[in-house]
């Protein structure tokens, strides 16, 4: 990998096998080399949220990985309770490790000044959840701030999700997410395609359709953002590495052998045609990004309107 840059510029996922995205987040060493861009979009996802006005009492984390998240929130929310759910039993133990760690180093520091509260308030183990995000733990509105950092895409029903994480808010909590978009892999599909027109790369959902998911499900005013970030490589092998390490092809329609080596080194030459000036093959990655607030209800659950009187105090 070389360098990335930017460029601002489907209604449904392609049919995933939600059982194959396990088996890969349940091995994070094979994740590990995608880790830069969620550290990059994490930070641009911060950029926005410090723009929104709100003191939430809870907030959660989902498809929070190994945490790397969670301290970024916990020191922007700092009275706040940070919890994080993800599938993934293996993750969530280096996220663990990764709390522990920050633990005691904080103990050493706080036994200098205040021995008497040493772990006063820093005690998070109970903070990680192991679980599926489309059918969250918690009871309804529970949560005043969801983040969802390049997880949502990796969900076969993004409207079930959605309509979940509405369930889990309260009125006037806080959405915020980041997954990518159609463009994602393009340069990959486009090689594909030189030699079968099988689907060897996930088909990501367009923004405008993740908009009117949250408007379908009850959130109020979404506002959606889109930016291209190119990856650059010096080689096919390392760019096809960093793609195995973001979810290679878990598509239920997938082909189960290889490709035959005559194939593969058509899907080869069709990349290498991609160099760009400086020698560096290019890999488009779309990144959405969204947020939305969860409106109070208009009506009751048996479906009787709700009118609301603002009594001006004498």
């Amino acid at each position: 990998m070389s360098s990335i840059s930017d460029s601002k510029d489907s209604s449904s996922s392609s049919p995933i096998d939600i059982q194959r995205v396990r088996k890969l987040f349940a091995a994070p060493a094979r994740i590990a080399e995608s880790e830069f861009l969620r550290r990059e979009i994490a930070r641009r996802m911060h950029e926005r949220l410090t723009l929104i006005k709100i003191k939430p009492e809870r907030v959660a984390d989902l498809g929070c990985g190994d945490g790397s998240d969670m301290p970024m929130l916990q020191e922007q929310y700092a009275e706040a309770q940070v919890l994080g759910v993800d599938a993934s039993q293996s993750l969530l133990g280096l996220a663990r490790d990764r709390q522990r760690a920050a633990r005691s180093s904080m103990n050493r520091l706080l036994s200098k000044w205040l021995p008497g509260k040493i772990g006063s308030g820093l005690d998070v183990s109970g903070g990680l959840i192991c679980g599926d995000f489309a059918q969250l733990p918690f009871q309804n509105n529970a949560i005043d701030l969801l983040w969802s950092n390049l997880a949502l895409h990796w969900h076969p029903h993004p409207d079930r999700v959605f309509a979940e994480w509405r369930r889990v808010l309260r009125v006037d909590g806080l959405l915020m997410f980041s997954c990518f978009g159609p463009d994602t892999f393009k340069e990959l599909r486009t090689a594909f395609a030189s030699v079968d027109q099988d689907g060897h790369a996930l088909t990501f959902v367009d923004m405008h359709d993740f908009g009117d998911m949250l408007v379908d499900v009850g959130f109020s005013t979404p506002v959606m953002d889109m930016e291209t970030i190119t990856v650059t490589y010096d080689s096919v092998d390392r760019l096809i590495s960093d793609v195995r390490a973001w979810g290679g092809n878990p598509l239920i329609t997938r082909k189960r052998g290889l490709l035959g080596r005559q194939a593969w080194s058509a899907v080869t030459a069709a990349l290498q045609k991609n160099r760009r000036a400086d020698n560096k093959l290019p890999l488009t990655f779309e990144i959405i990004y969204g947020h939305a607030f969860r409106p109070a209800p208009t009506k009751t659950a048996s479906g009787e309107a709700i009118i609301r009187f603002d009594l001006r105090k004498k």
